[in-house]
């Protein structure tokens, strides 16, 4: 049985084709640029060289057009056509407080994505294009939809209420949401498999870092806290997103500059957080090269981006009392080491001691590492996510009718004894470029 996997952001398509039966991932991909100029497609299929080419997709029905042309393509596809696809999952960023867990797309869902659209207008839009625009190409297999903010419906009224009029939230659902759920769940599992724990007796805090960055306060296996908001906005330094600032400040620079309320939210959510601080840089090594070559400002994004974490892990410390471990994780959690430095250093006073030899040495998707030192009291452990695993087994239990919200139901990824055949076969190649990796891969309890 093959799945496939979607998500749609407002420029871009990322893909998975998955077979259940083997247990192996077929092709990954994403469609670039899409409804702007220049667009393309990357795409990777299983024991061949990753392909690249530009194709114009003017919409989001042109990139699934065009993913379905590239998989069912004689030389470079995996599919004989696409009647062997029997389900698809969607990546839906805001879910609101209507789902607590992933569903099958029907014309309510649709329309609840639709409402939600206000509480998430740089996300929803896309997600629900991609759906729209997959239903047309494939319009006789079940669509899921695998929410964002599903995984946070766990957390208390104190984590997820904000201190304004509670009738904002009574008519209008302002209230904390939390992001990058689908990330939060497989970290988490994975964690209580690395620890040796019962995976609803294990609290942790997870630190998902990379373009779009949030931290999540797990306690005893569920979300507790988390550091986005209402939107994607709030928290951590990001590459075009502000975080955590004065609420005042909008106000400030309206009356300044004669901004407009879309204006400033433009501005706070596309030219702010690393962009805004360095005038030029997103990505991280871009900034690392140069704050080495004496950019101060790229300097000052960086131990802002560090001291924003480090206030985080330490409140999440507190809030949770007992921590059983500390997770980095995505782009820049995986393979930033000088960023993973500036975080960790420091925290010995809290129990967290990483050894800087093990750190550097941590740069690889396909294994999980320890990088903390034996006297640390909290382990450190990097866990590279798997965020479409997440959806493609979601969308089989939709299928099959065996889903239930993650208290209630296991992953495969849950076991001691999981395998992800991808990773291990690049592990080999990652080991051959760098032995020493060998010495700091994590191993279950």
């Amino acid at each position: 049985m093959i799945i496939l996997t979607l998500n749609c952001g407002s420029s871009s398509a990322k893909y998975q084709v998955y077979d259940w039966e083997t247990k192996d991932v077929l092709a990954v991909g994403v469609v670039e640029k899409v409804t702007m100029d220049g667009s393309f497609i990357n795409h990777k299929a299983k024991g061949r060289e990753e392909i690249s080419f530009s194709h114009n997709c003017p919409t989001h029905t042109d990139a699934i057009d065009l993913i379905i042309k590239t998989l069912t393509n004689k030389e470079n596809g995996v599919l004989s056509d696409m009647s062997v696809i029997k389900t698809v999952g969607h990546r839906v960023v805001h879910g609101g407080d209507k789902f607590t867990k992933s569903v099958v797309v029907d014309n309510a869902a649709m329309e609840a994505f639709t409402v939600m659209q206000d509480l998430s207008p740089l996300h929803n839009p896309a997600n629900i294009m991609g759906i729209e625009a997959a239903k047309k190409v494939l319009p006789d297999v079940p669509h899921c939809a695998i929410m964002d903010t599903a995984w946070h419906q766990t957390m208390p009224p104190e984590s997820y209420m904000y201190a304004v009029p509670v009738e904002w939230y009574e008519k209008y659902q302002v209230r904390r949401y939390g992001f990058h759920g689908t990330s939060f769940l497989y970290t988490a599992k994975r964690a209580a498999v690395l620890l040796g724990q019962d995976p609803f007796k294990t609290n942790v805090i997870i630190c998902h870092l990379g373009n779009g960055a949030s931290i999540n306060a797990v306690k005893d296996g569920c979300s507790f806290d988390t550091s986005m908001g209402i939107t994607p906005l709030e928290g951590l330094v990001m590459g075009t997103r502000s975080g955590d600032v004065d609420p005042s400040l909008p106000f400030y620079v309206m009356r300044k500059t004669g901004m407009s309320a879309a204006e400033i939210e433009s501005a706070l959510n596309k030219k702010s957080g690393h962009l805004g601080m360095t005038g030029k840089y997103t990505d991280r090594r871009d900034i690392e090269t140069a704050a080495k070559s004496g950019d101060k400002q790229a300097l000052l994004a960086q131990n802002i981006e560090a001291h924003r974490v480090k206030k985080y892990i330490g409140a999440y410390q507190a809030a949770l009392g007992r921590v059983d471990a500390l997770i980095l994780t995505a782009g820049v959690g995986e393979f930033a080491a000088f960023m993973r430095e500036k975080i960790l250093n420091g925290l010995e006073n809290i129990g967290i001691v990483y050894d800087p030899k093990k750190n550097e040495a941590a740069r690889t998707r396909n294994a999980e590492t320890l990088i903390s030192k034996p006297e640390s009291k909290i382990p450190v452990f990097i866990i590279p996510t798997d965020e479409e695993l997440v959806m493609t087994e979601d969308a089989y239990a939709l299928m099959k009718g065996t889903y239930d919200t993650h208290t209630n139901f296991s992953y495969s990824f849950q076991s001691k004894d999981y395998l992800n055949k991808g990773r291990a076969e690049g592990l080999v190649h990652d080991l051959k470029k760098n032995p020493t990796l060998a010495e700091i891969i994590a191993k279950p309890i």
